[in-house]
């Protein structure tokens, strides 16, 4: 029988393996219209969620009393989720997953001004160090006028505020809904786009497609558990593990070898997460520490 914090550590590291595939089917899937894949992402995500409601919720799951920050949240998300679609279609999959390890760099910041948070000394120097990072990975695509390089980091800002929400809303909203919520909005924003010319696809392709949505469903909810059961400076960690497999991934599909320069950026903005990570555990720990005094 596993421990708590082992069955933390099982799902956090399923959830990391179900997103590194999920970002591997997406940038496959550069054929199809971004609209079309956001279908399936959005109409696909919700069969997992479906298994989760609860049965006393089954005639009235959609009720919330917090609809607008519900609307927030979603549109933060899709901002983000586009941005990364269209990221990994036309950037190196390590440079992709590499600068969106840079999210809290800006969920600290932004949460100076939406949760009034005060930061320290420490985080402030995090920050520095994740932007320079972040500049010497993107450094290439700055010399090269390639704007790709900016959607990963618009992805950042949205996933950012999106967190913020998210530390909102789930003081009296529970998982399954805010899941559910967003996998519509990305459904319903997908229907917009059909007149880029869908494509039909083959029924292998069709698997592919619907695997977006699964994957990205059930990676939300395996990451919901990993918390749940583990304390979260313990699995946290196991996050960069993307790294490695988007290096991996890269490497043996697409032939891509990361840059010395990409190396080192990634190098300094996880260094810039796990500081703002850990100083949030100590504080936490602190205030904890303090409230029973």
């Amino acid at each position: 029988m596993l421990s708590k914090n082992q069955l933390g550590f099982f799902y956090m590291f399923i959830s990391v393996c179900a997103f590194s595939i999920m970002d591997v089917i997406v940038k496959w899937s550069e054929a199809y219209p971004v609209g079309q894949v956001l279908f399936f992402r959005g109409f696909c995500g919700i069969i997992p969620i479906l298994f989760i409601i609860p049965k006393e919720r089954y005639l009235d799951f959609y009720k919330t009393e917090r609809a607008m920050l519900h609307f927030i949240r979603c549109i933060a998300g899709l901002v983000a989720l586009i941005s990364i679609f269209i990221a990994l279609r036309n950037l190196p999959l390590a440079t992709v997953v590499s600068i969106t390890f840079a999210a809290p760099i800006f969920t600290t910041i932004f949460s100076i001004f939406l949760l009034n948070e005060k930061v320290g000394f420490y985080r402030w120097i995090a920050v520095l160090v994740g932007f320079i990072g972040i500049i010497i990975i993107s450094e290439p695509g700055f010399n090269s006028l390639n704007f790709y390089y900016i959607y990963p980091i618009i992805f950042c800002l949205g996933l950012s505020y999106v967190a913020i929400t998210i530390r909102k809303l789930s003081l009296t909203e529970p998982v399954w809904l805010i899941s559910l919520f967003f996998s519509f909005s990305i459904m319903i924003l997908s229907f917009f786009t059909f007149y880029q010319n869908w494509i039909m696809p083959s029924f292998k392709d069709l698997f592919l497609l619907a695997m977006i949505g699964i994957l990205g469903g059930l990676a939300n909810l395996w990451l919901s558990q990993s918390y749940k059961y583990s304390e979260v400076s313990l699995v946290t960690p196991l996050k960069y593990l993307a790294l490695v497999f988007a290096i991996i991934f890269g490497y043996f599909i697409w032939n891509e070898v990361p840059s010395n320069k990409t190396i080192m950026g990634s190098l300094m903005v996880v260094l810039s997460s796990l500081i703002i990570f850990r100083r949030e555990m100590i504080l936490k720990k602190n205030l904890s520490s303090s409230r029973h005094e």
